[in-house]
């Protein structure tokens, strides 16, 4: 049988740092965009970008998790997450770089480290 062309560990990365771009949309644009309508606007449309995230999330964890544990796959996804939230609040929501970003990342890191070790 031939081999895939792209590595599911590969494939699971891709498609959860897609999934995490629009988590994060969904989750805080409003904060920037929709402050002058009512908070159920503003959850109505987060509602509908969530959805493109979750029709990435989903394939992601069902072929992250063929090759992945449950506790990998989590650990996994919340140090993606940390790599697109710092972008995203850096340059779209434009607020300041803080040295705590980067202790934050260094834990994340060591979480990575202790649940990916053999």
């Amino acid at each position: 049988m031939d081999e895939p062309a792209v590595s599911p560990t590969i494939t699971t990365i891709v498609l959860l740092a897609c999934s995490n771009v629009f988590m994060t949309f969904a989750w805080y644009a409003h904060l920037k965009h929709l402050q002058d309508r009512s908070w159920y606007v503003a959850a109505l449309l987060s509602w509908g970008v969530a959805l493109f995230e979750y029709l990435l999330q989903v394939p992601a964890n069902r072929i992250g998790s063929t090759v992945l544990s449950l506790p990998q796959l989590k650990i996994l996804q919340e140090s993606i997450t940390l790599l697109v939230f710092v972008p995203f609040v850096l340059f779209y929501m434009g607020q300041p770089l803080k040295l705590d970003y980067l202790w934050a990342g260094c834990c994340i890191l060591g979480a990575v480290y202790f649940i990916f070790r053999s």
